[in-house]
Parts: structure tokens; C-alpha cells; sequence
């Protein structure tokens, strides 16, 4: 008998109150598609849910929402010290609603890392935030869209740094993380994961570099002996190709541009950032806040509606693999 429920709860935190979070929450909530995937729980202020609806010009219908934060008075388009302590409070609230077991999953709309930090948060953003709260030693960020995943070796340093930080023990681990989580969430026994090089032509032969030889070639071969369907190092120039045309489940990047720069060619505006090896599900939106939008009616809720999609796919073969 299978442990999936009809419709999971899905809890979706509203973002930062000055951005378009409020908005393309308002939309999402509107949606009859999703109404009929899930049963949504909004966490954040019902003000701003009110407010955010109002600049659709849409109707809001009837929906759980879960109080959060303080109240203070926010404006559109300003980054400040009240916003940045709401929307840290709304993802605190929605993610201890999924460690209590009062909501399938997560979704998240877009905060300000720059917000956060002005109301004393010393978070990097959504996934340094969720690792600390749950205590995940190793949280690996994947962006995804219907043709292309990829995950990242490194994140959100720079160049100098990413060479600084990468090793095959990093990439071990993202690996052996993401062949976990498909496996759990994504329906997937043996997923077919490529890695990476980081010099052109995978350094052609140490010509060009040799992290290759040095430590890339190492971790597949730690994977494959871990049970992990791994292969590559590949040229980044025409593996993330190749994965677009489904030889490939997913891709390792080493950093940050190698990987997003091509899922973003593919899936600008409906890609979803997911976070893996946590222990709850929580996917997110691939853009900002888009401040010079924020107010206005037009931001464009696909990417909101395909993260929360993905949260229902998840939830449901989390549900599908769990014990009787």
C-alpha cells in the first residue's frame, strides 16, 4: 500500500517582504494547477499576502497561513533591517514546521543576503541558514529544469578561492549527497552522474592543468567504488551538452558559473534551486528579489511554480521510499 499522501502540505515562506516575494506568493496561491497538486501553507505576514495580491489585481482565495516575524512597516524595492528579520524568520518557521513533521516540504521565495545581514544574520543566504538550522555538515546546492541538473563543488567564492577550496574529498562528498538524495527524492536507483573537469579539455593530458590528474579523476574513481554510478572528468565545453540531451542525470560543476551559466541558457526563468542533504525537502526559486519589480503586479511566478512542483514530486517519492 503506498505511503503517498493525495495532496502533501507544502509550506512556502514568503521572502523578503520588499521584494516580489509577497507577489509571486500571491500568484502561486491563486493557481488551480497547484491548488490540485498540494495543500500550500503560507508562512510569512498576512498583510503582506494581502498587499502582494492586491498589486496583481487578483483575487485571493482561501489559504492556511502561518503567522511569522514581527510586524513592521516594509517598503517595496528598500532592503532593510525589518525585512531582512522577517524573511529570516519566515524560513526559520517553515523549516522547523518540516523538522516537526507539519509540512511535507519547503519552498522558499527569494530573500536579500544583503537584508539578512543588516538584521544580524550571519547566513550567506537560504542554504547556509537551512544547514545550520538542521545541522547538515554538508548541504550541496542543485539548480534544476526539465532538460539539465547540475550540483556544485563550490559555490559562491571566488575564482582564486574555488581553487583553494575544491579537493577530492569535496567531491566525493557532493557526489555520494547527490546520488542519495535521487535516489530518495527523484525516484532514481542509479543515477547516471558526470563530473566535471576544470582546466579546458580536462587539461588535456596535465597541459593545461592537472587538478584533473591531481584530484578530479581520483573522486569518480572513490565514487565508483562506493556504488555510485559516476563517470568523467568530461570537458566542460560539451558535457553540459551532453546532459541537456539526456545522456546524463546530473552534473558535478566545480564552481559556480561552469554550471549555472549553462542551466541558466536552458532554464532562465522556470529553473528551481533545490537543496540537498538536508534532512527535509526544500526547493526554492532561481532569481532575486527583484527589487525594481517589487509592487508592480509583473514579476513573473514560473520559477516559484516549478520549485514548488518539484517539492511535490519529492515529497511524494520521499513518501513512496519511506518504511510502512
Amino acid at each position: 500500500m503506498s505511503n503517498i499522501e493525495a495532496k502533501p502540505r507544502i509550506a512556502i515562506s514568503m521572502g523578503d517582504p520588499a521584494g516580489i516575494g509577497p507577489e509571486i506568493v500571491a500568484r502561486i496561491c491563486a493557481d488551480e494547477e497547484i491548488r490540485s497538486l498540494c495543500d500550500l501553507v503560507v508562512v510569512g505576514r498576512s498583510m503582506l499576502l494581502r498587499a502582494g495580491a492586491l498589486a496583481c489585481n487578483i483575487d485571493l482565495p482561501r489559504v492556511e497561513l502561518v503567522e511569522a516575524g514581527q510586524g513592521a512597516e516594509i517598503t517595496p524595492g528598500s532592503p532593510s533591517k525589518a525585512g531582512g528579520a522577517q524573511a529570516g524568520a519566515f524560513i526559520e518557521t517553515a523549516a522547523r514546521m518540516c523538522l516537526a513533521g507539519e509540512a511535507a516540504a519547503m519552498v522558499t521565495a527569494p530573500i536579500s543576503k544583503y537584508s539578512l545581514q543588516l538584521a544580524g544574520y550571519t547566513d550567506t543566504g537560504h542554504t547556509t541558514m537551512l544547514a545550520r538550522i538542521t545541522d547538515t555538515p554538508r548541504p550541496v546546492m542543485m539548480l534544476a529544469g526539465s532538460r539539465l541538473r547540475v550540483v556544485l563543488a563550490t559555490i559562491h567564492c571566488s575564482i582564486r578561492e574555488m581553487l583553494e577550496r575544491l579537493d577530492q574529498k569535496t567531491i566525493v562528498e557532493v557526489g555520494w549527497v547527490s546520488h542519495q538524495a535521487f535516489q530518495r527524492y527523484m525516484g532514481m536507483a542509479s543515477p547516471r552522474i558526470a563530473v566535471a573537469a576544470l582546466n579546458p579539455h580536462a587539461g588535456e593530458e596535465g597541459l593545461f592543468g592537472d587538478e584533473e590528474q591531481a584530484f578530479i579523476t581520483p573522486a569518480v574513481q572513490e565514487l565508483q567504488n562506493m556504488g555510485v554510478r559516476a563517470s568523467g572528468p568530461y570537458p566542460p565545453d560539451t558535457l553540459y551538452w551532453r546532459a541537456a540531451n539526456g545522456e546524463f542525470d546530473l552534473v558535478v560543476g566545480m564552481y559556480h558559473d561552469q554550471a549555472l551559466i549553462p542551466l541558466k541558457l536552458l532554464h532562465f526563468e522556470d529553473g528551481v534551486n533545490v537543496t540537498l542533504g538536508l534532512p527535509i525537502i526544500r526547493t526554492s526559486v532561481d532569481h532575486g528579489t527583484a527589487y525594481d519589480l517589487a509592487g508592480k503586479g509583473k514579476a513573473n511566478p514560473a520559477s516559484l511554480k516549478e520549485a514548488v512542483k518539484m517539492a511535490v514530486i519529492m515529497a511524494n517519492n520521499a513518501a513512496e521510499n519511506s518504511p510502512a
